[in-house]
């Protein structure tokens, strides 16, 4: 396939373009957002892995996500992780991110320069994926979906013994408990430590598909049950359902008796947030690192520049810079110098 987007070869071992970040060295593309030729991806995020490509590159864990997501019959080529594969002279390697099931920082060598990139990750503990592993690099191009100091998250352990909480006093009050997770990578979190003393866990037909691919690669989650599985409204009393997002309307909720509604992400830590969701109670559980924990990525990877890119990424890369080292701002446009912080600024 010839994309026609590829710039000019300047030396730079990953360099951004209309199709996404690439590298001409190896002639590929990381998480790109248009079809190119070669496509190595970081997860099965929608918003990472898009169809159309002529082959993929990826993860052995995640080969279920991505084939349920692009097609059983995707051209998918898969690493385990830190095993090495060399394209064109770069050194390409895979190692845990700790976002989702599969998901991979990218690892490229070239001639003893040394880059990495993120992808989506964070480094709390989850029982549903490889734990994030530092990778030693000379530049760092990092995700800041949460980028500023606000953001900082309790315990996971804290968050599910919440959700447990909730749940038992819903139950006990008669009532169904809907809990919105997204689909993939945050309802199975939640399903892997919900256990089943609380009654009956149901879940909207997105998230049981994702959770096929979960049981697949012998990850533990809850005994589960489909919503057409119910007799009649009055099994879901008591019950805890998993849905994602995009079921919060009125015409989906009343199929249940006394609905009470709550909602899984790291965007409940602002109450804002809450409010506009209007769901009667916001858990903090994310799957992207916090403000310590992109600051801890940084640190352990040793980088001298860093580009940010994502969310926060103006902010969290003025504050490298505040801290000396070189960093960047990275948008579909290009790469932009960190700005100062402001005065006072954390």
């Amino acid at each position: 396939m010839n994309d026609g987007l590829r710039p000019a070869f300047d030396g730079g071992l990953l360099q951004p373009t209309a199709a996404g970040l690439y590298c001409p060295a190896g002639d590929f593309y990381i998480d790109p957002r248009r079809p190119v030729a070669r496509a190595v991806v970081s997860h099965g995020h929608a918003d990472h892995a898009r169809p159309g490509s002529d082959c993929y590159l990826a993860a052995a864990p995640g080969a279920g996500i991505l084939r349920r997501r692009l097609g059983e019959t995707i051209r998918l080529q898969t690493l385990a992780y830190g095993e090495r594969l060399s394209i064109g002279g770069v050194t390409l390697s895979l190692h845990p991110a700790g976002h989702i099931l599969g998901s991979a920082q990218v690892r490229l060598e070239l001639g003893g320069e040394v880059w990495a990139v993120t992808g989506d990750f964070k480094t709390d503990p989850d029982p549903t994926c490889a734990p994030f592993e530092p990778v030693r690099c000379h530049t760092l191009v990092t995700e800041c979906t949460f980028g500023l100091p606000i953001f900082h998250w309790p315990p996971p352990a804290q968050v599910m013994a919440e959700i447990r909480q909730w749940w038992q006093d819903n139950r006990a009050a008669g009532k169904t408990s809907v809990l919105f997770a997204y689909a993939l990578g945050k309802a199975q979190r939640v399903l892997a430590d919900i256990g089943d003393e609380g009654g009956a866990v149901f879940t909207h037909g997105a998230v049981e598909t994702v959770n096929a691919c979960y049981r697949e690669a012998a990850v533990r989650l809850a005994e589960t049950r489909p919503l057409d599985a119910a007799d009649d409204q009055r099994t879901f009393r008591g019950a805890l359902v998993v849905a994602p997002p995009s079921a919060d309307h009125a015409g989906w909720l009343q199929r249940f008796p006394d609905p009470v509604r709550g909602f899984a992400s790291g965007w409940m830590r602002i109450r804002g947030q809450r409010r506009r969701r209007g769901v009667h109670r916001g858990f903090v559980l994310s799957d992207h690192a916090d403000w310590s924990g992109l600051k801890t990525a940084v640190a352990a990877s040793g980088a001298g520049r860093v580009w940010a890119t994502h969310g926060y990424a103006a902010a969290f890369a003025g504050w490298l810079r505040s801290q000396g080292v070189e960093a960047a701002v990275l948008t579909e446009n290009g790469v932009t110098p960190a700005a100062p912080p402001a005065p006072g600024a954390p």
